[in-house]
């Protein structure tokens, strides 16, 4: 009815007045959302983009091939809808709705063609194989070779071989052909629940092994002349010979795009400060590499009267940048960063050729799709979404109209232009900053706080002293003259590095977090995503999903106990947080890997020495006490003979059995056992005690992944 009591008609049809007043506010509530779509056409195409790599995402995260499907058949659902629909909304609605569907089913489908054998088991084998990747891993003393076996050798077609320095020789490049003994093991999965998946990647490209070399290497045909992997390799000795001491793993890393060549304290104290995206070749350097390659042009060009007048030389050195910038790219390794940061340099040169502004959302929108499309699985990685959190950021910062208003170009003093430009790079470093903590509480566990204050010098610093000087050595190198540009290099890195030290061992530099919950991580990446690609003032409810993914990060339950997939390293968390272990000489990553999973900053201390735990040099016996319960662990950690009746019987007044080996039927605890047998089928396992225990395992993260090796 209306408001004089008469029936509304919607063509023929007489509807009753509550459904007549719904219909109308359905009606009101569409053309709102119309006109509101409208206003935001330009930015449509960026949650296309959004939508397909969401599809993506949801392969890696739902558990089985039902739920993939579920996917799939909800994107098409939406984009039969969205036909219906018509309008904006429907446009969109279907826009969404396929490229989420593509998405699930793109990265399905590479996972299916990159299908490949792989070791099953520890093996020892001689075989002859191609070198078709040479890595210095310069820190460590070793090298790491990626190897094609012969077809007879009844190998996986690629391995990855590591060679300590003594038997490495320089013929071992790229198309060298080698006799190698190895010890060969499948490509290792993640430690713990919720830690870096080696064999995710290594399934990807391809590698069906991993190992060690065992004695000498025979050279059956040494490698040629060429390869741009013996052109890096032989940059990065250039580079470490003319600028020996502390600093020539980070320059390697500039010049080479290998990290590999930083040692371990350098890189842990660039990652604490919040300076370890500077080791990654990525926008910053080619930035750096295309901007001054350009500059240097354009001079050199207006220096002929006859090529100024005739010529447009904005166009001549924008081509010379983009030469520039793709062989950097090529030379430091075509990561995946350096790639994004590739494209859309050059689509910026192709807009500044053109007349246009070619700085925006869509050119990082399409450096996505052209990576997601190539590499689906780079999404799943931290490099990929670091990469893109932090370039969205800035130019989503940058094209706020409050933002340009504040620091946007005018007629002023070079007083206050140099005020101006600092508080521009302030508010890029803070807000870069804040764009990455869910990505590093998520990847790492942990976050630097200081990060903006150690960007405004390093970047600078970076840009505009070390990258320069470092291609001028380099070049004037060629004629012997190179030696005053890698004394500024040395003192800059030198500083670089002092101030990365000063910053990660301050107070509080850094925030540490347990296993981020997945949920919570994509609550923070949409929310994020929201206020950057949207420009209606509805844009600010990303900050609920954010807030919402922070507050239950920061909150995330501790483990009581880490224990890894072959049983030989535990972890019980006290709690105050520290961490003690069954081995007090468990290695640096092992260390480093436990005490991230349970969210502690500091040194890990030996079972032996905390209070709660007697040992001796077969086992130890912790009582672990957590909301007034007592939990009793039993947890071996020698290989000796134990005695059958004293193991059965200790086992009996157990609570929890931990062990590296296999142990007999008769060893039955009160509640787990997670014995060698059984260890095999779960991978690494977190455990939060309780009044309801809770048991998280690798094999429940991984079990629908065809890289997942533990038998079912």
């Amino acid at each position: 009815m209306d408001g004089w009591g008469r029936p509304i008609r919607v063509g023929t049809l007489s509807l009753p007045g509550r459904l007549g007043g719904l219909v109308s506010a359905l009606g009101r509530v569409r053309k709102s959302l119309e006109a509101l779509l409208e206003a935001e056409r330009t930015q449509l195409p960026l949650w296309v983009v959004v939508a397909f790599g969401c599809g993506i995402a949801a392969w890696f995260a739902l558990p089985d091939a039902r739920a993939w499907v579920g996917v799939m058949t909800m994107g098409f659902g939406l984009t039969a809808a969205g036909s219906a629909a018509g309008g904006r909304i429907g446009n969109l609605s279907m826009g969404i709705g396929l490229a989420l569907a593509l998405g699930c089913g793109w990265i399905w489908l590479r996972s299916e063609t990159v299908a490949h054998e792989r070791i099953e088991r520890v093996t020892i084998e001689t075989f002859d194989a191609e070198v078709t990747k040479v890595e210095p891993l310069v820190a460590r003393g070793k090298w790491r070779l990626t190897l094609t076996p012969d077809q007879g050798a009844s190998l996986p077609d690629k391995l990855r071989v590591s060679l300590r320095e003594a038997q490495y020789d320089p013929k071992m490049g790229e198309g060298a052909r080698l006799r190698v003994r190895a010890r060969l093991v499948p490509p290792p999965a993640r430690a713990l629940p919720g830690g870096y998946d080696f064999a995710r990647d290594a399934w990807f490209r391809r590698i069906g092994g991993v190992g060690t070399a065992l004695g000498n290497v025979e050279i059956l045909e040494p490698a040629g002349a060429g390869g741009l992997s013996k052109v890096r390799a032989s940059l990065g000795a250039h580079v470490r010979e003319r600028l020996p001491g502390t600093g020539d793993g980070i320059v390697t890393a500039l010049a080479t795009g290998d990290k590999n060549a930083v040692s371990d304290e350098d890189a842990e104290a660039m990652r604490r400060s919040g300076l370890a995206h500077l080791l990654a070749v990525s926008g910053l350097h080619i930035a750096a590499v295309v901007g001054g390659t350009m500059v240097l042009a354009l001079k050199l060009l207006a220096l002929s009267p006859k090529l100024a007048l005739r010529t447009n030389l904005v166009i001549v050195s924008a081509a010379v940048g983009a030469l520039a910038g793709v062989g950097y790219t090529l030379l430091t390794g075509m990561q995946v960063p350096t790639v994004r940061a590739c494209i859309a340099a050059l689509l910026v040169l192709l807009g500044l050729a053109l007349g246009r502004d070619a700085l925006s959302l869509r050119l990082v929108a399409v450096g996505a799709a052209i990576i997601m499309l190539v590499r689906p699985e780079a999404l799943a990685g931290a490099s990929f979404q670091l990469s893109f959190a932090a370039v969205t950021a800035i130019i989503a910062l940058h094209a706020h109209p409050a933002i340009r208003k504040l620091i946007g170009p005018r007629e002023e003093s070079w007083l206050r232009r140099l005020g101006r430009g600092f508080l521009a790079l302030l508010l890029t470093g803070l807000a870069v900053e804040l764009a990455l903590i869910p990505f590093a509480l998520f990847h790492f566990h942990k976050a630097g706080l200081y990060g903006v204050a150690a960007n405004l010098i390093a970047i600078p610093l970076t840009t505009f002293v070390i990258m320069p000087a470092m291609g001028l050595a380099i070049l004037f190198d060629f004629v012997g003259l190179g030696a005053p540009f890698w004394w500024i290099v040395g003192i800059t890195v030198d500083g670089l590095l002092a101030l990365a030290h000063g910053v990660a061992n301050a107070k509080g530099a850094v925030a540490m977090v347990p296993t981020m919950p997945g949920w919570a991580f994509a609550a923070c990446v949409f929310g994020m995503l929201w206020l950057c690609l949207w420009r209606h003032p509805m844009r600010y409810a990303g900050l609920i999903g954010i807030v919402l993914g922070l507050g239950a990060a920061a909150i995330a339950p501790r483990p009581d106990i880490l224990v890894t997939g072959d049983g030989r390293y535990l972890a019980i968390i006290d709690e105050d947080g520290t961490p003690f272990l069954l081995r007090a000489r468990a290695g640096d990553f092992i260390r480093d890997v436990l005490s991230e999973s349970a969210g502690f900053d500091g040194e890990a201390g030996p079972l032996d020495t905390s209070r709660f735990a007697r040992c001796n040099r077969d086992a130890c016996l912790a009582i672990i006490e957590r909301d007034g319960r007592q939990w009793r662990l039993l947890a071996t950690r020698s290989r000796d003979l134990i005695a059958w009746v004293p193991l059965v019987e200790a086992c009996a007044q157990a609570d929890i059995v931990v062990s590296e080996r296999w142990l007999p039927d008769g060893c039955q605890p009160r509640w787990l056992k997670l014995d060698r047998r059984k260890l095999e089928e779960t991978g690494g396992v977190s455990i939060r005690l309780g009044e309801r225990p809770d048991v998280v395992t690798v094999a429940e993260e991984v079990a629908q992944y065809p890289w997942d090796f533990a038998p079912r």
